[in-house]
């Protein structure tokens, strides 16, 4: 028996309507930024994600890395106070808490302010849409903390120079409200194949390295992250352990932290948080 032909039109503009609404997407609702102090920035959407509970630690846990804590939470204290600060650059090892360490520093800014900092997270691969976020973020009555954890480039890659731009901030000038800081497991952002090729190549290979190295050079502060030692590990790992009231003997503790460093071959805040977790769960204890 066939269908009414008023029922199979109804279908066929169901099929429509749901194939025009796939292809559509969905509209972001307006930038809030009053709500919370932290956000994601979608690019696509041109839209500030808000993030009601931001994934960091307690500053007093971030261990072996004294000195650049203290430069940069004055240099983040300064910026909350209205005074010249610089952007900055967190370089080195990886697992030694650099991107720790700038979410730590603006909640520990925050608790003592009634207005707070916003931190604002860009992906790497949006690096080109930064002046586009800095034009949103330029006329608002809020400070931000624009952040891009793990920033670098491949040899390839060109986008570098949108960085550079935004952040010398062109004829406008850098926001007085927003400063950058990202963290990176490289000085100069770029590889040094990259900069070794450019030098070889190059019809004038000094101008054609500066161009590329002088791109750190926009950031003021250059904090270096290195390999800890044996005692800074452990000093990490029974940091964690007494903040989370974890039940281990001391030599025990010492024993499998070693043991578990090993195992990985490398000594970082990262693998100590790893092997605290290890623990935890091994004696059914949450870490909240």
């Amino acid at each position: 028996m066939s269908k009414d032909p008023i029922s199979v039109l109804s279908e066929k503009l169901d099929r429509i309507a749901d194939l025009i609404e796939r292809g559509v997407p969905a509209t972001q609702p307006p930038n809030n930024l009053e709500d919370t102090d932290a956000f994601i920035w979608q690019a696509d959407a041109n839209w500030l994600q808000p993030v009601e509970k931001v994934n960091r630690v307690d500053m007093v846990l971030l261990k072996g890395i004294n000195r650049v804590r203290d430069i940069l939470s004055e240099n983040t204290a300064k910026f909350a106070n209205g005074y010249a600060a610089n952007n900055a650059l967190l370089w080195g090892a990886r697992g030694m808490g650099k991107s720790s360490l700038v979410k730590a520093v603006h909640a520990a800014i925050n608790e003592k302010r009634d207005q707070p900092l916003k931190l604002v997270e860009i992906h790497r691969e949006d690096i080109e849409t930064l002046p586009a976020l800095m034009t949103i973020l330029r006329n608002q009555p809020h400070l931000f903390i624009l952040f891009c954890d793990d920033l670098s480039f491949d040899s390839d890659d060109t986008s570098y120079k949108s960085l550079k731009a935004a952040l010398d901030g062109g004829v406008e000038g850098r926001p007085a409200n927003i400063i950058f800081y990202a963290t990176s497991n490289r000085r100069h952002l770029l590889p040094r194949d990259m900069i070794e090729n450019e030098r070889s190549t190059a019809i004038t290979p000094g101008e054609a390295v500066e161009e590329k190295v002088s791109l750190s050079d926009r950031f003021g502060l250059w904090l270096g992250f290195h390999k800890c030692s044996q005692d800074e590990y452990l000093d990490m790992v029974s940091g964690y352990v007494e903040y989370f009231k974890l039940d281990v003997a001391p030599d025990e503790l010492r024993r499998q932290a070693l043991e578990w460093a090993t195992t990985r071959g490398s000594r970082s805040g990262r693998v100590a948080w790893q092997f605290v977790q290890d623990i935890a769960g091994t004696l059914g204890k949450k870490m909240d």
